[in-house]
This record gives structure tokens, sequence and C-alpha cells, in this order.
């Protein structure tokens, strides 16, 4: 079985044909799915389609892109929020200074409150990051430092080093379509070095269809490409890779029954 450790099941995209995707997703040996919650104000969506399918979990957050606009929120809502029996996770939270969609010191304020619900529930944090290794990397260890969290970082194209530190604090590194690209070649590099054991796949679909299928709509199924591409990458087998990733993925979230 493979798990899509980050999908947004609740976007327009797939409003259409969401059990059609669904059962592509299970004829390509996608088990289980996690639909990301982005924002706060739509989480009631985010939390339906949970509830709806048996295979579906979510999380709940307030994306980076997202901070300035959203209402505010703090440690304990977000914990109420978590208590549902699907919620499984914070975020997607973090920091996004290619976009700079909101200002960076309320991208930062919003990301540690994620780190502290995430902490004080004993569930990951998901943690979105471009253009940022630094502040990232530093917000992660300043917060460690108050205590322990669990979590990854999704969609992983950073820095060698951002990719260390997050692995030296316990974190995993969740892999997207961008593997396949053809230009990956430093972040095939970067995966060569981590531990096998901290590795995760995931498609965040709609978005970053994994090579063949790139340029099209993604949708959890192909998350096998991007599974098979890190198989070649790490010289594990597909069947390998598939335990592997999904032991990982209830290892870190362990609400989720097996």
């Amino acid at each position: 079985m493979l798990v899509d450790s980050h999908c947004h099941l609740d976007f327009p995209d797939f409003q259409e044909d969401l059990d059609a995707l669904l059962e592509r997703a299970a004829a390509a040996g996608v088990g289980l799915m996690v639909s990301i919650g982005t924002r706060i104000t739509r989480f009631d969506e985010v939390r339906a389609i949970a509830e709806r399918y048996d295979n579906v979990y979510c999380t709940v957050g307030i994306h980076p892109h997202e901070a300035a606009t959203e209402p505010d929120v703090d440690v304990d809502r977000l914990l109420e929020l978590a208590a549902h029996p699907k919620v499984i996770g914070f975020g997607e939270t973090g920091l996004d200074y290619f976009y700079d969609l909101s200002p960076r010191d309320r991208q930062q304020q919003m990301f540690r409150i994620h780190i502290r619900a995430a902490r004080e529930a004993g569930l990951p944090v998901i943690v979105h990051t471009r253009d940022a290794d630094e502040d990232t990397a530093a917000i992660l260890a300043e917060e460690a430092r108050d205590g322990a969290f669990s979590g990854l970082i999704h969609c992983f194209s950073s820095s060698r080093q951002l990719a260390e530190t997050a692995v030296d604090l316990g974190l995993y590194i969740s892999l997207s379509g961008i593997i396949t690209f053809n230009k990956a070649e430093d972040l095939r590099d970067t995966v060569r070095t981590l531990p096998a054991n901290r590795l995760l796949v995931e498609t965040d679909s709609p978005y970053l269809a994994p090579v063949p299928k790139r340029g099209k709509r993604n949708e959890p199924a192909y998350v096998a490409l991007t599974a098979a591409r890190l198989a070649a990458v790490t010289g594990m087998s597909e069947a390998d890779i598939a335990r592997v990733t999904t032991d990982n993925f209830f290892r870190l979230f362990s609400k989720v029954p097996r």
C-alpha cells in the first residue's frame, strides 16, 4: 500500500469527480490519503471530505499564503479543532518568501502557533517552506528547545542543510512529483543522503504532477509514479519503498489506526 500524505481534496479542481478520483487511487495501490487544511475558514469542507471517506484523513491549519487574511487563531483553537478523530496533524504552515503573500512576521507568528499546538497535542506539524530555509531552520530549532515535537517538511525541494536540520530534530521529509522533474538532480542527490526511515511520499495535488503526467492535473493515484522514482533514486525496490514510506507514515501520524 502507498499513502498520499499530502493532497487537497477540498479544492475546486476535484469537486466534479471526487468519487472516481478515489477509485483511481485505489486501483493504483494508494490506500490512504491526507487532505491538508490551508484555511481555518474552509476547515469544515476539509473535515467533511475526511468524514465522507473511510480512507481519507485531514489536518487543520493556515497556509503561509493565507496568514494575513485568515482570522487569528491560537493554540487552544487549533487543539479544539484537532480533537476530531479524522484530524491527524496541524498545517500546512510555515514560511513562503518566494511569493510573500503575507507579511513575514505574520507567517512566522502563525508557524510558531502551529508548532506549539503540535507539541501539546502530540500530533505532527506539516511544514511548507520556500525560499526561507534559514528562517525555517531557525524557528524549528528554537521551538525544539522548548520541547520536542513531530512533523515533516512537505513537498521537499530545499537545501541539503535544511533536510539535515529537520532530520536531526526528528522530523520527516516528504517527496512530491518534483523528484521526477528533469532539472531536480540536486534534490535527488540530497534524497540519496537521507535515512530511508524518514521519507514519505505525496502528490500535493492538484499541483506538481510527476513525469510523465507533468502539466496535467495531479491526483492521489499519481503518488505511485513519485514512489517509483524514489525507489530508483534510493536503489530500493518499489515494493520496499511502498512498505518503508507507509511504515514511516504510520509512525509519524500515530493517530491513524493501522
